[in-house]
């Protein structure tokens, strides 16, 4: 992967975007949003929503999207795709140019993400 430079903020990440990448991460992102009440910042270069440490992440890469959760292994009976990997409870969902994720599993989700962050803490500070 290529190093570019990181977005000065959200909207200027999605702007950046063009073609079926820029679909999936508006799609995803408006999903995200009206899910629950999270902050949005650019961080690693790219998407990372916070409500009680991180929760999810959306990064665009050349061939793929990912959607990303702290949490994710938690929530593979919601999507069994997400697949387990890295630090923490992490797992992701990969999505080509023809893959999708409906809005209202995005939104379940994300949704019950929060909710084990709330519950559980900062998946980041757990020994």
């Amino acid at each position: 992967m290529k190093k570019t430079v990181a977005a000065a903020n959200p909207d200027a990440y999605v702007a950046a975007l063009k073609g079926w990448r820029l679909e999936c991460v508006t799609k995803l992102r408006a999903a995200v949003c009206r899910s629950a009440k999270l902050e949005e910042v650019i961080k690693w270069g790219h998407l990372v929503y916070f409500s009680n440490g991180p929760v999810l992440l959306i990064r665009a890469e050349e061939e793929r999207v990912l959607f990303g959760f702290w949490r994710g292994k938690r929530l593979r009976e919601i999507e069994p795709r997400l697949k387990p990997g890295g630090k923490y409870e992490m797992a992701t969902l990969v999505l080509g140019e023809d893959d999708a994720i409906s809005p209202t599993i995005a939104r379940r989700l994300v949704k019950v993400a929060v909710a084990l962050n709330q519950t559980l803490g900062d998946p980041t500070k757990i020994g």
